[in-house]
This record gives structure tokens, sequence and C-alpha cells, in this order.
């Protein structure tokens, strides 16, 4: 009897998508060499090859080809019944699962789920911190109740556009600078920019259009590193308004960007075929309320 895994199901699937192990791997979020082992315990396992390799190319055997079709069904039936299951089980409970960026996660939903459970004490939030990616395949199948952040028009999915951030330009607090409530994007020229990996080629084209030439680009993954990079004094950093809590806890002052103002748009996402429980829609009002009294609070746009 052969014993494999759906992980080696789905990496079997995806090497034969995008016929190449390095892409498979960035979409399993795995390196190609445990990529590359799930391919080969999967191969031994059955007792044949599943690909031709080069150095340059990667093809199905004709064995191959033929457990394609079988692992693809296989797997929408385990993510169907899954969803399902799952979906039942947490209508007959009060446990409410949210996805969101690590900004997000650790800055602001803490403390929005203390003061919601003053009001709800028996629901329960599980809150899954990840990249979009992830949280958009996990509401997808039915194990995320809804994620939120940034996210593309995706079929099946419904995106409600939940609030609206705007870019904003962050500098060390020296206490004798010059407070600005607001910068423009043509100020920037010369500066040394801190920016975020996800919102480089929106920044980059803005500045372009300002004729704003950076001295330096620095481009960081996180947004909490930024904050410290620039509180360090290491250059003038560009972030969305959702970054304030994470400001306020730093010597950094920020200012709205304008000459454009440019959104950030923060989503809210949720599967399309599913309907929100009551504890889901009740924890959705109650956030764009909080959100929207402590971004007022702040003055932010």
């Amino acid at each position: 009897m052969v014993d494999f895994t759906s992980r080696q199901l789905r990496a079997f699937l995806l090497v034969a998508k995008h016929h190449n192990f390095t892409r498979a791997a960035e979409a399993l979020f795995i390196t190609p060499s445990g990529l590359s082992l799930l391919v080969r315990e999967l191969e031994s396992q059955l007792g044949f090859r599943l690909f031709d390799r080069t150095t340059r190319h990667v093809a199905l055997t004709v064995e191959g080809r033929q457990l394609l079709a079988v692992a693809r069904r296989s797997l929408e039936e385990l993510d169907a019944a899954t969803s399902r299951i799952g979906l039942t089980a947490r209508e007959a409970s009060d446990t409410l699962s949210v996805g969101a960026g690590q900004l997000v996660a650790a800055n602001i939903l803490p403390q929005a789920i203390k003061e919601f459970r003053t009001e709800r004490p028996e629901v329960r939030i599980e809150v899954f911190d990840a990249d979009p990616v992830s949280i958009l395949q996990r509401v997808r199948i039915g194990t995320l109740d809804m994620g939120l952040g940034a996210f593309e028009s995706t079929p099946g999915i419904r995106r409600t556009l939940f609030f609206r951030f705007f870019l904003m330009v962050i500098r060390a607090d020296r206490h004798t600078s010059p407070r600005r409530r607001s910068t423009t994007w043509s100020a920037l020229k010369g500066e040394t920019l801190i920016l975020p990996a996800p919102m480089r080629a929106s920044i980059d084209a803005h500045l372009a259009r300002a004729g704003a030439v950076p001295q330096r680009t620095i481009v960081l993954n996180r947004f909490d590193t930024i904050v410290a990079m620039v509180e360090a004094g290491e250059g003038t950093g560009i972030v969305p308004s959702s970054a304030f809590p994470v400001c306020q806890r730093r010597h950094v002052v920020m200012s709205r960007l304008i000459n454009p103002a440019v959104p950030a748009d923060f989503y809210q996402i949720r599967h399309r075929g599913r309907k929100p429980g009551p504890a889901a829609e009740a924890f959705s009002t109650f956030l764009q309320g909080y959100i929207a009294g402590w971004a007022g609070r702040a003055g932010l746009p």
C-alpha cells in the first residue's frame, strides 16, 4: 500500500503546473531543496519517476501524466471535505478565525480583541498572522473566516474595502526638527528612503513622476523594521498610516504625503459562497469602528 501525504501531492501538482522546481517551491512556501525531497519521497513510494529533469526543463513522465488527474481530483475532494466540515464546526460555536499581516496582527488586533471581548466575552477569536497569499489560500478553502490586509480581487473571494489608509512620511524625532503636517513627493528628492517591499513599485512610480530621485533606497519587508531604522536615523521612511500604532512607540514623527495623497486600501476578504456567522459580523463591525476611532484621534487621513 502506498502511503503518501497531501503535502507530497501538492508538491507534485505545483511542479507539474510550473514546470519549474523553484517557482513551485515559492508557491508552497518552502525551499527548492525541500520541494525536491517531497517529490523524491513520493517517487520512491510509488516506485516510478514523475518528472524528466534537465538543467533547463522539467516535464512529466508518462506515469506522471497518468497520476496528475487522480492527484488533482483527490486534493480537490480533500479540500472540499475539509472546508465543509470546518464550516459546520465553526457555525456550531462562537469561534472566529481572522488572518492578517504582521503589522495588523501585532499592533491592531490584540487591543481590538481585548476591547471587543468586554462586550462579547463568549466569542473566541483566533488570529493567523501570515503573508497575504497564505491568508487568501486559507479563506478560499474555508479554514479562515476572514482575512484583513491588501488583497487583489480574486474569483470566488468577496473583497470589501474595510478602511482607507494613506501613505505617510516618517522621520526620526530629533525634537529640534520642525514638525510638518504634510510632505510633498518632490520634497523627498535627494533623501535616503526606506521603503516597504510590497509597495516599492507604486512608490517608485510616484517619486519618478515628482522628479524626486532619492540619494539611496533601502527596501525592507517588515514595517516595524522600517520604523526602527528611521528611529535610528538611517533614512526617511514611507509607510501606510496603518503603521501609526508602531510609530507611537518609537521616536519618530509622521506627516501626510501629498501632491498626490496616495491611498493604501485595507480590505476584508471572505469566501464568496459562505455566509459569515453572527460572531464574524459583530467583530467586523466593531473593528471598523475601532480603527476609525484611533485613526481619527491621531489625526490621520
